[in-house]
């Protein structure tokens, strides 16, 4: 299946209080460290939760300039060429491409009804 779920975050303005609530909740374990772009998550916020954990990769992060957000990423080839056919069909691009080319790229945008989405690859 092309371009499927890959990856999910919850942002917030107390990343430590959401990572203790949803590891209380969930039994989630975190491994703490960056993300590829500080619009995702201040530096050393960032809580990663395995696959084998969470059912699917994902992370709960944040800090006190972020607003508060659950949302998916999707896997695409080229992050940039996305971005620009979701602002073709109407959405809007909230940033990207951001990150280390090769490794890993990310963006956002918001659907028409503004919803944001993330989307993740390798360009």
């Amino acid at each position: 299946m092309p371009n499927q779920v890959v990856h999910f975050e919850i942002v917030g303005t107390s990343p430590e209080r959401l990572r203790e609530y949803y590891g209380e909740l969930f039994g989630w374990t975190f491994e703490i460290g960056d993300t590829v772009s500080a619009a995702v998550s201040e530096p050393g916020a960032y809580g990663f939760v395995e696959a084998s954990v969470a059912g699917l990769n994902g992370g709960v992060g944040g800090g006190a300039t972020l607003q508060a957000k659950v949302l998916f990423y999707v896997g695409v080839d080229d992050v940039g060429v996305a971005l620009e056919q979701a602002e073709a069909l109407g959405g809007r691009r909230v940033f990207g491409p951001d990150g280390v080319p090769g490794k890993l790229v990310v963006g956002q945008f918001t659907d028409p009804e503004g919803n944001v989405i993330g989307l993740a690859g390798p360009a």
